[in-house]
């Protein structure tokens, strides 16, 4: 399996200062950043938290296509929405002190139950939900749009 990269390059101080990151293993763009959108409104630009956010999204819906794949059904439909919280850290710093994950989804022939135990399982062996593991992560998960 292949690696993935981005780069950030960073000028001036923490308040003042501003960044970019590029993704370049696929080129698919570069974002903006800064400090004060970060923690405040963010202004048209994208923060550590909100790219943790898509990497933690698209993983799981991936992760539970493949989960019902398994049990020999497809979802119609999948959307999956993760909101990272930044939070004063004890101590000093920051920390992200939170993932609230929203996970609904169409699939035929399964009923409530038995998709939150597959929601639940997607979740759980999900490469990004584990390697957020040292952070709290919450799943509603429910069938639906």
């Amino acid at each position: 399996m292949p690696s993935r990269d981005a780069t950030t390059h960073w000028e001036g101080g923490l308040q003042d200062g501003t960044g970019q990151v590029s993704l370049d293993s696929s080129n698919a763009g570069q974002f903006n950043v800064s400090f004060p959108t970060r923690a405040e409104d963010p202004n048209g630009q994208t923060s550590p938290e909100e790219l943790i956010a898509a990497a933690h999204s698209s993983c799981l819906a991936m992760n539970l296509s493949g989960v019902l794949g398994g049990e020999g059904l497809t979802a119609n439909s999948i959307d999956v929405s993760s909101e990272v919280t930044l939070s004063p850290a004890q101590g000093g710093g920051f920390e992200i002190s939170g993932i609230a994950v929203t996970l609904r989804a169409d699939v035929d022939g399964l009923d409530e139950a038995k998709f939150r135990e597959l929601a639940e399982t997607a979740e759980k062996t999900c490469p990004v939900s584990k390697a957020l593991a040292g952070t709290t992560i919450t799943l509603d998960a429910a069938l639906g749009r």
